[in-house]
């Protein structure tokens, strides 16, 4: 007897991510800063740059040619990575 899958499919693809994002973070928090998840939807990834990489001027480097370009090669369902604003 198949084995049913318990997770949605957005259940899987949001646990995708977060994986990803675990295998990411030592090497951010290297320079001391963090990444945390904070959203997905339609495709696009939300998540909040924390630590010394809230200020710094490389933060849209990091987001787009680390960050996205890691997710959206792990997780095919990721179309885009968005930077939410600090609060």
């Amino acid at each position: 007897m198949e084995q049913t899958n318990t997770l949605t499919n957005e259940e899987q693809v949001i646990y995708n991510i977060k994986a990803s994002i675990e295998k990411i973070r030592p090497y951010i928090n290297m320079d001391g800063g963090d990444l945390q998840f904070v959203a997905y939807k339609d495709g696009t990834v939300y998540v909040q740059m924390l630590g010394a990489c809230a200020g710094c001027m490389m933060i849209d480097s990091t987001l787009q040619d680390g960050v996205a370009t890691i997710l959206m090669e792990e997780v095919p369902e990721v179309t885009a990575v968005k930077l939410v604003d600090n609060q």
